[in-house]
């Protein structure tokens, strides 16, 4: 499972030019899933996701708060182009990405482990064409990945 987090002030996400979610402060989570992934990775993402400190304590301070801590709002967005091996050739490969029931079955799962928070957590549509608006805050973008235990 690879997430891209990005500490946002806002963001928003299109499908069909209508607005299907929007936030205020907090973090926009691009979420890939890998045909490996299973709910230990899931898991593990929640958490790392929820309890990652990535906002500022005071004006300009150190990472001292997490999106819990602060009250902050999550978008969560699907984006199997995150699983895109570009090794050989011109066009990425979408191997590794994982087929869509299985793939949308995960998001779901860890779209709901995120509203179990209590936080607000608004979504993109799974499938979809969809344009994001991303006003990224510092700018601050980390890169998650878990992979299954293997064995």
């Amino acid at each position: 499972m690879r997430v891209v987090v990005q500490r946002v002030r806002s963001s928003q996400v299109l499908v069909d030019g209508q607005v299907i979610g929007s936030i205020g402060r907090g973090l926009n989570l691009l979420v890939g899933i890998t045909d490996t992934d299973t709910t230990a990775e899931l898991d593990w993402m929640t958490r790392k996701c929820l309890e990652l400190r990535l906002f500022p304590d005071g004006e300009g301070g150190r990472f001292d708060q997490s999106v819990q801590e602060i009250g902050g709002e999550l978008l969560v967005v699907s984006q199997f182009t995150l699983y895109g091996d570009c090794r050989k050739g011109r066009r990425p490969s979408f191997d590794r990405a994982a087929a869509p029931p299985q793939a949308e079955a995960l998001y779901n799962q860890f779209v709901t482990n995120l509203r179990s928070s209590g936080l607000r957590v608004e979504t993109g549509q799974f499938g979809a064409m969809m344009q994001v608006t991303i006003e990224n805050d510092g700018p601050v973008t980390i890169l998650l990945e878990r992979e299954a235990e293997s064995g």
